[in-house]
């Protein structure tokens, strides 16, 4: 059965590259052939393909955009976001509620809990709002100095969304109508021990509390219970992170006893709660210069999370369950 999409995709490429648009289309006999033989829908496959080639064609042509912050739609839609679904829906299981919390448009400022040794649960998050929002939202995450300053991580984080913590770029977005994703604690929150999971760190002074005055946008609480499993940290080598010019250098159950096969994640059972928004459109914008409701503001959205990831524990029952 022939597939005009993938037909079509291959002959599109432009000059230079027809050999290899020849070559992949060769296989499709090949794959179709395969995903008969193991059940699998052909068409799944065809699309696949079809998919693939149009990604190519438009990465050699160029027919792709790349906004101010360096953030790559076409490339996270088709690269980064399809390597997390993986964990996403087979290692950790994620389940989402309160997604109807998330704004169909606008800008909006998602707080969430940050911990996990590596921050895995901000990319699950980010999976979250874009497979399980119905108008499949890209959420554009706040990060640390030391995300963009590390060789490939920075490149990529960057081009998936990513952008420096700063309130400058975090208020740009939100008026840009995006959806700006902060983790207020920050490495005290993923480089915490395990003795202290689901012990919700300071939030700072509220600087995102006040970047979402200024513009006028929810904050939506989200509480993420899962990702204090994945690599507990057992002990912290202050001169080895000193070294490595890390915040922490963690000892896991796995890590660095079996090298790199340590930073495999435990499969532990995920669930992504966003909560009700806390509307700031009713305040002035210069409420955000006052320090005191910055800070209550700020306080309140800690508590709501904190009490959320308690009822969410007891609900879950077994952390690999």
């Amino acid at each position: 059965m022939d597939n005009p999409s993938v037909d079509h995709a291959a002959s599109s490429l432009p000059y230079g590259v027809e050999d290899i648009a020849a070559a992949v289309t060769a296989l499709v006999e090949a794959l179709r052939w395969a995903a008969r033989q193991i059940g699998v829908d052909e068409e799944q496959v065809e699309d696949r393909v079809a998919d693939t080639l149009a990604f190519l064609r438009r990465r050699v042509s160029g027919e792709y955009d790349v906004d101010d912050f360096g953030f790559d739609a076409d490339f996270t839609e088709n690269v980064f976001l399809p390597l997390l679904r993986p964990l996403y829906r087979s290692w950790f299981r994620v389940e989402v509620r309160g997604m109807h919390h998330v704004p169909q448009d606008g800008g909006a400022l998602i707080v969430g809990n940050h911990s996990g040794t590596i921050a895995l649960d901000a990319l699950m998050t980010q999976l979250a709002v874009h497979d399980d929002h119905p108008a499949h939202r890209h959420l554009r995450m706040l990060g640390a100095d030391l995300v963009f300053s590390t060789p490939v991580v920075g490149a990529w984080a960057r081009r998936s969304g990513s952008t420096l913590a700063s309130p400058l770029d975090a208020e740009r977005l939100l008026r840009a109508g995006e959806l700006v994703g902060v983790w207020p604690e920050g490495f005290k929150g993923i480089g915490k021990p395990f003795s202290q999971r689901y012990r919700l760190q300071r939030f700072g002074r509220g600087g995102f509390v006040a970047s979402a005055l200024r513009t006028q946008v929810p904050i939506i609480p989200c509480s993420i219970v899962g990702a204090e499993e994945t690599y507990p940290i057992l002990a912290d080598l202050p001169l080895l992170a000193k070294a490595c010019k890390m915040p922490y250098f963690p000892v896991t159950p796995l890590f660095p006893l079996l090298g790199p096969l340590g930073l495999i994640p435990l499969p532990s059972k995920w669930i992504i709660e966003f909560g009700a928004p806390i509307e700031t459109g009713g305040l002035p914008p210069e409420a955000a210069d006052d320090p005191v409701l910055v800070l209550e503001i700020t306080d309140s959205v800690r508590e709501t999370i904190q009490r959320t990831l308690y009822q969410l524990l007891a609900h879950r029952g077994p952390a690999f369950g």
